[in-house]
């Protein structure tokens, strides 16, 4: 059977992407006219910088003896993504913190990602007291003169920053584990740098500020080297520090048990397979989970048809319903072969019977390691599937029969046997490295 090697030996799996899900609700950061929810205390790098409110935007320059500093909101947050536009004078600089702290708590830092838009600055570096990532080319793909548009994202401890300028990538750093004692939430901050040497006039503008808070999670982090073969993960001392834990050994069906007729599953060579003979309907993990972090490989071959299903009820009614699914699904050939037209919602990463993806491209071809990330607590969801967002939504406001308001709060993790499709071999899908952390 063939293992693809992953591109890296150390994994975070919790991983950024330029999708944004339609169902995300931001919330506008600036009025437009006054400087309401918005302070120039409560950071590590508090200064005399002027601040005003002019022709809509949020205005900065420098203050006497050319004294910089910043403007913070006043709210914390921890995971995020923000949008602004952004519009400075040449030679100016100036930056967006995020999770700036006090120096008196403790010492904890945030970052900084750069628009230092001068001979010799940068724009898209990362520093926090020292530069971690430089960025030497982002300056040249600012636009003088004209409005800039930047999303930034920022998750995980440490922070992984990932910063998108005019639409194109312009950095994504994740800072290292021995980085420092960086805060793990904090306010958002804008910069005048200062330097006592801005032409007259020199000012930076930000405008069209909006945010939106993501699901607060521990980045799953792991090594290649189980059972010494690439492909197979095992956990590194940070990862069960932040309370991962593996939801299959490898070995046998040891916290598992089938849903049916007991048959049509084996554990072989670190793998959990499908095989194509077999009366079983599902397997269920013996624990219940309600809300947490989960992430598993699967691989599939032509016809097939599983799915994952969470928080099912253990009451024998389908856990599609009872909980919910996330299909897994041979995208490419079930229609074709089985005469029949999909609903959007069956295709893979399709939440059964209530949600299409939002990106039907994210499943690589048959033969091929696919990694669903799941992040599930109280009625909000978050779903990757190869590192692409394909859900961000409250449950509770989706259409579904039952709503979701009325399905288990707490249930199994499940994985669906459903049809075994055109298989060549005795096995028609398979899973690997399953990892779970609960929340409660």
């Amino acid at each position: 059977m063939q293992h693809l090697s992953l591109a890296a030996l150390s994994l975070t799996l919790l991983l950024s992407s330029g999708v944004t899900s339609p169902e995300a609700e931001w919330v506008e950061l600036f009025d437009g006219q006054t400087l309401e929810g918005w302070t120039t205390k409560g950071g590590r790098y508090d200064g005399g910088a002027e601040w005003t409110v002019e022709g809509g935007a949020i205005v900065g320059r420098e203050g006497a003896g050319g004294a910089g500093g910043l403007i913070y909101t006043e709210k914390e947050y921890e995971s995020f993504e923000v949008e602004f536009e952004a519009w400075i004078s040449y030679p100016f600089d100036s930056g967006i913190f995020p999770r700036m702290t006090p120096r008196s708590e403790g010492n904890k830092q945030g970052a900084q990602i750069t628009i230092d838009y001068r001979p010799g600055g940068e724009v898209g570096a990362i520093y926090s007291d020292g530069f971690y990532q430089h960025n030497w080319t982002g300056s040249d793909r600012f636009k003088r003169d004209e409005w800039n548009h930047f999303k930034l994202r920022c998750e995980g401890t440490p922070m992984h920053l990932v910063c998108w300028m005019n639409g194109e990538l312009l950095t994504d750093y994740r800072l290292p584990d021995s980085s420092g004692n960086f805060a793990k939430r904090g306010k958002l901050g804008l910069q005048v740098h200062g330097s006592a040497g801005a032409p007259e006039g020199s000012k930076v503008m930000f405008r069209k500020l909006r945010l939106r808070e993501l699901p607060s999670g521990e980045p799953f982090e792991a090594v290649e080297g189980a059972r010494g073969e690439a492909g197979f993960l095992e956990l590194t001392e940070t990862g069960e520090a932040a309370g991962w834990r593996s939801l299959f050994n490898g070995e046998d069906l040891t916290g598992w048990k089938a849903h049916g007729g007991y048959t049509g599953y084996e554990a072989r060579d670190g793998e959990l397979c499908f095989m194509n003979k077999g009366s079983s309907s599902h397997l269920e993990t013996t624990e219940d989970f309600q809300d947490f972090q989960l992430r598993l490989d699967f691989q599939i071959d032509r016809g097939a048809n599983s799915g994952l299903f969470l928080r099912g009820a253990r009451n024998g009614k389908d856990p599609a319903y009872t909980g919910c699914e996330l299909q897994i699904l041979d995208d490419f050939h079930f229609e074709e072969d089985h005469d029949t037209k999909l609903s959007a919602y069956q295709f893979t990463a399709g939440l059964y019977g209530v949600k299409a993806p939002d990106t039907k491209d994210a499943l690589r071809p048959l033969g091929e390691w696919n990694t669903y990330d799941v992040y599930y607590s109280g009625s909000r969801m978050t779903v990757r599937l190869n590192g692409k967002q394909i859900h961000d939504i409250d449950t509770h406001k989706v259409e579904g029969a039952p709503p979701f308001k009325e399905r288990v709060a707490t249930g199994f993790i499940g994985l669906q046997r459903h049809g075994a499709g055109n298989s060549s071999g005795d096995d028609y899908a398979r899973f690997r490295n399953l990892f779970i952390r609960p929340l409660n």
